[in-house]
């Protein structure tokens, strides 16, 4: 799996944070999306597209 965000369109609501911790968190500053990993392992496979899906913004992409 590979895992893609659009900062620019984050709104910083943290679903993604919340869904999977290990694979995203947020930039201190502005609340924004950081990807920890771009290329999670199986174990992560559906916390990521939990993550995706509650996305109020359709910023994180999964491949």
């Amino acid at each position: 799996m590979k895992v893609e965000i659009d900062k620019r369109l984050c709104c910083g609501a943290g679903t993604c944070v919340l869904a999977a911790p290990a694979v995203f968190d947020q930039d201190d500053g502005d609340g924004t999306v950081i990807l920890l990993q771009s290329a999670p392992g199986a174990e992560h496979r559906a916390a990521v597209e939990e993550a995706a899906a509650r996305c109020p913004t359709a910023a994180i992409t999964c491949l």
